[in-house]
């Protein structure tokens, strides 16, 4: 029996929305005013437990592309004295980036999370991505980590945890080997609500972002925020978010800035979207709980059956699942098979590295090539119904 299509994404809208919104719309004020501040309070409150003035640690932004964009944008200037709000965290002194400077980086994401390297003028350099996770594989950065490798950004596929006690371990070697500082960066956009070792992902020391596009567990319309533990990088970030204008300074005439030391862009987050995130991250915990939980149900039901290959479910390691990806032999065989009886399928985001606009960075990654032609991502979300997850899982046993 063909049950009607059951979608690999949908937006999640709070009832209550509209009316929020519909509230900020007749208040005269729509673009950044007090409800993004109330956004990235409850937003701190959610992830770091705290609503004190330090809530600065995280900061929206009209796209998790414009975050990460302004990430690379200033770091390719020196930064001295950036101290942590964390406990445990390492201060860093940033001397910069420069011609020889390298970003090491998964080709396995969407664009979003490497064209902002290429905009930057900065140079890219491939890691091999794990056949077990879909994340970066940490053997290969290892071999290719060097004297010139500035930054490490990682992506947690599909939510499921980097391990992020290896990687900084690789990176402080590195650091004590090469003498120089290296920045890793978190690209959350699937991982809101993962947690590594119990502790929140994004916020364990790290540059990181996060998405509230669309289809994301949260979304607010679009949208982002940076995660920093760095006070002045954060003063400096909402600054440069607004043309670098000092917004929280009053001025001798409101529509007429001070001096601006450094320019900036026009990436900030407006209280419409910020009203929008809000009504929606009343819901988080529903949202990836119910994420979780059909996961699960895949994770026991279809392991052992044939064709089909799990990726890691170890202990600490707590996926917000926002993708379920699985491998299967004979793809286009088992995307025709789904399609047929109204599963919508995908592998989601095409590996970067085979684009012409990086072609001066192809290298050979084995591994990936391992199983780029088996992965494949199946509906995981809060709408899968228990009746429509149960016809999946047969549909999958039933052989394609």
């Amino acid at each position: 029996m063909k049950i009607d299509n059951i979608p690999l994404f949908k937006v999640f809208m709070s009832p209550y929305a509209a009316g929020d919104v519909a509230d900020v719309l007749n208040s005269g004020y729509i673009g950044e005013g007090p409800k993004v501040k109330e956004f990235e309070t409850a937003l701190a409150k959610k992830f770091l437990h705290t609503e004190s003035p330090l809530s600065a640690d995280i900061i929206t932004f009209n796209s998790a592309t414009s975050a990460e964009h302004l990430i690379y944008h200033m770091l390719k200037k020196p930064q001295k004295d950036l101290t942590p709000y964390y406990w445990g965290v390492i201060e860093k002194d940033w001397k910069g980036l420069d011609e020889n400077s390298e970003v090491l980086t998964t080709p396995l994401t969407c664009t979003a999370t490497n064209w902002p390297i290429l905009l930057n003028g900065l140079k890219l350099k491939w890691v091999d991505v794990d056949p077990n996770t879909m994340n970066m594989d940490l053997d290969s950065l290892s071999e290719k980590i060097n004297h010139n490798t500035r930054i490490i950004t990682v992506v947690h596929w599909g939510g499921y945890p980097i391990d992020m006690n290896r990687l900084k371990n690789i990176v402080s070697a590195a650091e004590e080997m090469y003498g120089t500082s290296i920045m890793i960066i978190e690209d959350c956009a699937h991982a809101f609500g993962s947690k590594y070792h119990g502790e929140y992902v994004g916020f364990q020391g790290n540059l990181s972002t996060f998405s509230m596009q669309a289809i994301k567990h949260v979304t607010s319309v679009d949208g982002g925020f940076i995660s920093s533990p760095f006070m002045k990088f954060n003063k400096r970030a909402r600054l440069l978010k607004w043309y670098g204008i000092d917004r929280d300074t009053p001025t001798t005439d409101f529509r007429c800035e001070d001096d601006v030391p450094e320019p900036g862009f026009k990436f900030h987050m407006n209280d419409v979207n910020a009203t929008v995130g809000m009504a929606n991250l009343k819901y988080a915990d529903n949202i990836v709980g119910a994420h979780r939980f059909n996961a699960n149900q895949y994770n026991e039901s279809l392991a052992g059956v044939d064709g089909v290959t799990l990726l890691n479910n170890e202990i600490g390691f707590d996926s917000a699942y926002w993708l379920y990806t699985i491998k299967v032999g004979k793809r286009s065989d088992f995307m025709k098979m789904m399609a047929d009886k109204g599963i919508t399928v995908s592998r989601v985001h095409e590996r970067n590295d085979k684009h012409s606009c990086v072609a001066e960075y192809k290298t050979d990654l084995p591994k990936l090539e391992s199983f780029i032609d088996n992965m494949i991502c199946i509906p995981v979300g809060w709408w899968v119904t228990d009746s429509q997850r149960e016809y999946i899982i047969e549909s999958i046993k039933s052989g394609w």
